[in-house]
């Protein structure tokens, strides 16, 4: 039996890396890819046989569904785990980001998740137990204030990722998704710190969020869509469940400093 096989879009650093190192160093067959081709060749080299990267935009779907067709033929037909992990962030206030810049986020950070999803599909649905895991974010929790479009992608996936576990939960496909708060990640530390990293922290490393992946590809309880990873996540998530709205919204406001 050939080894279990995950595609990771946005490999070449972050938490893509960090999860293509982790999965790599378990025995999996890891596809890296990512827009910078140089940055995953070095990766490639560095973990070994076991890999094989490529460049890719995930927003052109011609070339993710390309990307699939050869990753599963280095796998022997298996895909376990299509990861969806390329996204892209602007911070600041709605008006004084450009326009294009909008419409690229939504381009690569939900455009890009359909687009592997669809293309995913027959390949996912020859593997037994697959599963697609898709990066969200703990603003699609309560949509935050500077991050206004990169929010609506997020709650984009959050809603994709549940819908499809219902609707492929006939297939033997699992969809589920990832929501942390800020991550460790040059993302996160390139742009002017706003309000809400300075009252909250960076309290994640793009480790901690590798491993909730594995556990996501390895879980096998109820139909789990959404992992939350820190206690700070999940307490921001059971608030979002239990307070009034119009607490949460306060509680958002404070701490974007609105």
């Amino acid at each position: 039996m050939s080894s279990p096989a995950i595609f990771v879009t946005g490999a070449a650093a972050g938490i893509g890396r960090a999860t293509a190192l982790l999965f790599a160093s378990r025995g999996w067959r890891v596809g890296l890819y990512d827009i910078d081709h140089e940055a995953v060749e070095r990766l490639r080299v560095e973990l070994g046989a076991n890999t094989v990267c490529g460049r890719l935009d995930v927003a052109d779907a011609g070339a993710f569904a390309h990307a699939l067709e050869d990753f599963v033929g280095f796998s022997g037909g298996r895909l376990d785990v299509l990861f969806n992990n390329a996204g892209i962030l602007s911070v600041g206030e709605f008006e004084t980001i450009g326009l294009a810049r909008h419409h690229a986020i939504v381009e690569v950070n939900v455009k890009g998740v359909i687009n592997g999803c669809h293309a995913a599909f027959p390949h996912l649905l020859r593997t037994p137990d697959s599963r697609v895991i898709s990066m969200s974010s703990a603003s699609a929790i309560y949509g935050a204030p500077s991050y206004a479009t990169y929010a609506a992608s997020k709650f984009a996936v959050k809603g994709l990722s549940e819908a499809l576990d219902i609707e492929w939960q006939r297939h033997g496909i699992r969809v589920m998704d990832v929501l942390p708060l800020f991550v460790n990640t040059a993302m996160v530390t390139a742009i002017e710190q706003p309000a809400s990293i300075a009252r909250l922290g960076v309290r994640l490393q793009p480790g901690d969020i590798a491993q909730t992946v594995w556990d996501a590809a390895h879980w096998r309880g109820w139909r789990r869509v959404h992992w939350y990873p820190g206690l700070q996540t999940r307490l921001l998530a059971l608030s979002n469940k239990l307070l009034p709205a119009r607490l949460n919204r306060y509680a958002t406001r404070k701490v974007s400093g609105y």
